[in-house]
């Protein structure tokens, strides 16, 4: 599969198969997300790998489609609020790596953004500086929806003079 192919490809999965992510193989993608782009090469991300009771006492309304695995993905603190901007940014740009590797792989990945609310941030233990970006719902899917359409992208683009 191409580069190209796998961002086309890539989809939001909201339901996942039972059969657990082997460590090896989700220490691959996870190496692999750590290239992503990040100022001052700081790797803002922080992971917190979500156990039975933190996910219970989450309470998704569809317990995160079944997915065999639950990653917390934090920004860590930052001096300032441009720092914690690209801190975030580059968080992001992790996720999306995380999310292509996890695909290219068979994989699928539900982005959440449960953990940035109050209850969240609580059950996670997240301490008041750190940003809570994603819990990311990890397995194999048990269904891979079509693909959305996309605004051409030609209607996106503004040319400054």
């Amino acid at each position: 599969m191409t580069i190209l192919d796998t961002i086309r490809t890539r989809r939001t999965i909201k339901a996942f198969k039972p059969d657990p992510i082997p460590e090896q193989e989700l220490n691959t993608w996870l190496e692999a997300a750590s290239y992503a782009p990040n100022h001052r090469m700081n790797e803002p991300w922080e992971l917190l790998l979500i156990g039975p009771e933190t996910r219970a006492a989450l309470n998704h309304k569809t317990d995160f489609g079944g997915a065999p695995l639950l990653i917390g993905v934090l920004s860590k603190p930052a001096d300032n609020a441009m720092a914690r901007d690209e801190n975030i940014m580059a968080v992001s740009c992790y996720i999306q790596n995380f999310m292509l590797a996890a695909h290219e792989a068979g994989a699928g990945v539900f982005w959440s953004s449960l953990g940035a609310s109050a209850l969240g941030r609580k059950v996670l233990g997240v301490p008041e500086e750190h940003d809570v970006v994603a819990i990311l719902a990890v397995g194999y899917p048990l269904e891979v929806p079509a693909a959305k359409p996309r605004t051409m992208v030609e209607d996106k683009i503004t040319t400054l003079p």
